[in-house]
């Protein structure tokens, strides 16, 4: 299947309704889908959710107490925000267990599927993850979307769950979008932790100078994010749109988009935040954010909030069409 543009024309256009403003917005956003479907109605959204959880070993603050462990029995909690958000929008959640510290045994409605028991290494001292870690978390990402697809899923997101991971994400996105890492890290914290940080994310680049871009995330990167590329490329190679959720997985997508710039056409963006290098990371994808927002909340919520208005967008397509006819 041929994949489209970094830049995608719209290339067909309702002759019944042109207004300005969201219905506007809504049939750009179904013509985007046309295309990807290559045909003229797109068929009703079946989405699939799935978060990789995984833990990092650089030192960082604790984030007010919260632990990944807490997040992932969150997250898997049967009232958790996530899933009654998944189930307002008709998709399936799955959370998988990459490598947190917590062995989650007690925890029934996860996917454990541990590559390393204490997560990525502390990439300011050494490398995430060796090479063997690496293509198995990018092997566990594909078959995740393989899966989905397999179910008849014809969106997906995949998202994070993880405690400690900015400075990854810092790492990643200097690297790959070209940005001086001040411009790139997020952090609430008094000003000496803020410089332990910078720093770490400094001494991170500086160790994996000269390392390929299709290695980076070995390097700098994290389990989760491994595996999110490994997801995302996966599903532009079987032709299937990915809808992007927090920083973390637009990180992932520099990483999976440096291995081949076409997976980029297959991408949509959730939203940008205020969080530094977030919106100068979607340029470098060439994707423009459907919503804007102060923080960037990730964990799946603000893609998984976003599924009903894509799902509207279709039906609205859907039904101009049939009036057309």
């Amino acid at each position: 299947m041929e994949i489209p543009s970094i830049h995608p024309e719209q290339e067909r256009h309702s002759t019944l309704l042109k207004p300005s403003g969201y219905v506007n917005q809504l049939e750009a956003i179904a013509s985007w889908f046309s295309m990807r479907q290559n045909q003229a109605i797109p068929e009703p959204l079946k989405p699939e959710v799935i978060l990789f959880a995984a833990d990092h070993g650089v030192a960082t603050p604790a984030n007010h107490g919260e632990r990944t462990t807490d997040l992932v029995r969150e997250s898997a909690a049967e009232g958790s925000a996530i899933r009654h958000l998944c189930q307002q929008a008709g998709a399936n959640l799955h959370i998988v267990d990459l490598g947190v510290a917590d062995g989650l045994v007690d925890v029934e409605d996860i996917e454990h599927a541990k590559v390393r028991s204490n997560g990525a290494a502390d990439i300011s001292r050494q490398a995430a993850m060796d090479q063997m870690n690496y293509w198995e978390c990018v092997g566990i990402g594909e078959e995740m979307a393989h899966r989905a697809i397999a179910d008849g899923a014809n969106l997906l997101v995949a998202s994070s769950i993880s405690c400690g991971d900015n400075i990854a994400i810092a790492a990643i996105v200097a690297e790959l979008a070209g940005l001086p890492p001040k411009e790139t890290l997020i952090s609430s914290h008094d000003s000496d932790t803020c410089a332990r940080e910078l720093a770490a994310v400094e001494q991170a680049l500086a160790r994996a100078r000269g390392t390929p871009s299709r290695d980076i995330l070995r390097e700098i990167g994290g389990l989760e994010f491994a595996a999110m590329a490994g997801f995302y490329r996966a599903a532009a190679a079987k032709g299937v749109p990915v809808l992007l959720d927090g920083y973390a997985s637009v990180a992932a997508a520099l990483a999976a988009v440096a291995w081949d710039v076409r997976i980029a056409g297959w991408l949509l963006a959730s939203h940008v935040s205020d969080d530094n290098g977030h919106r100068e990371a979607l340029e470098s994808l060439g994707l423009e954010p459907m919503m804007e927002l102060q923080s960037s909340i990730g964990k799946g919520k603000v893609a998984a909030l976003l599924l009903p208005v894509l799902q509207s967008a279709v039906t609205l397509r859907r039904g101009l069409t049939a009036i057309e006819a």
